[in-house]
């Protein structure tokens, strides 16, 4: 435990050095996401805001970049939504309560809420894009009298795929007007057939007061973002997320740049409007 200790103490001088978290709780989401409630040795990995995201290392595996998915806040732990789909991912889901994981962070821009807050908010989420979304949402819904009309438009490629169903109950008694989809028909599904941009015609939007969040799939932004524009959403109202290749958190590798910009740094979240230079980003 002294090397825990120790090792915490100088992680807070440098950037570049992981602090241990322990596992607190493991919760299977769906057949491909697992959810990890962690509780880090030292207090200040949890001053973290919306879009935020942690590097989480296990040793002999190496890092990866998670969003967190739980709102900011808490005392003593935080929430990661992780899908196995790698060498890291895949020894994360491995994981069992009382194991340790090696955490750098928080990293990254935030969602401006305070620049939202009076105006009406969709936000519009594609698949796992849900996860940092729910973050964002659960800090709004904890002030939603601050904010006017809140609506969640959320689509998954099929019933089992779509994660954090069993909370949806409680956003909606807490003021938020969820539109759900799935892309193609099931015989368990009784509700929209069809990409996210099929439920934004319906949209009643409030011109000027109305602010977008998109989360998701590459492909997913440029067709979103048209349908938004049709609704007069202007680019300096949208914000997106996007997680390009992230690898070191902090600038150094490259991974994640485009042009002169380097995702992990000034992403990743960004106003639209200040994309307009960097036409390869969406």
């Amino acid at each position: 435990m002294n090397l825990y200790v120790n090792q915490t103490k100088d992680s807070l001088e440098s950037p570049y050095l992981p602090i241990p978290g322990v596992v607190e709780r493991v919760v299977r989401v769906t057949e491909k996401e697992r959810l990890f409630t962690i509780s880090p040795l030292n207090p200040s990995l949890l001053e973290y805001q919306p879009g935020q995201f942690y590097m989480i290392g296990l040793p002999g595996y190496g890092e990866a970049p998670i969003s967190i998915t739980s709102a900011p806040g808490a005392e003593r732990e935080f929430e990661l939504c992780v899908r196995a789909a790698g060498n890291v991912t895949n020894a994360l889901h491995r994981l069992k309560r009382g194991d340790f994981v090696w955490v750098r962070g928080p990293f990254g821009t935030s969602f401006p809420i305070g620049e939202m807050k009076g105006k009406d908010i969709v936000f519009i989420a594609g698949g796992i894009g849900i996860v940092p979304m729910r973050s964002l949402i659960k800090a709004v819904l904890r002030e939603s009298r601050d904010f006017g009309k809140l609506t969640l438009i959320y689509g998954s490629k099929s019933p089992e795929e779509m994660l954090f169903s069993e909370e949806l109950d409680e956003w909606r008694s807490k003021g938020l007007d969820i539109e759900l989809t799935i892309d193609k028909p099931d015989p368990k599904w009784q509700g929209n057939v069809g990409v996210v941009t099929t439920l934004i015609p319906k949209l009643g939007v409030r011109q000027g007061e109305t602010f977008a969040v998109v989360i998701g799939p590459p492909v997913m932004y440029k067709f979103v973002i048209l349908s938004l524009r049709d609704k007069l959403i202007g680019p300096e109202k949208i914000f997106v997320s996007l997680e390009r290749r992230m690898k070191c958190g902090i600038g150094k590798c490259g991974h994640c740049q485009i042009n002169g910009c380097y995702v992990c740094q000034e992403g990743p979240v960004f106003k639209l409007s200040d994309l307009k230079d960097m036409p390869e980003a969406i």
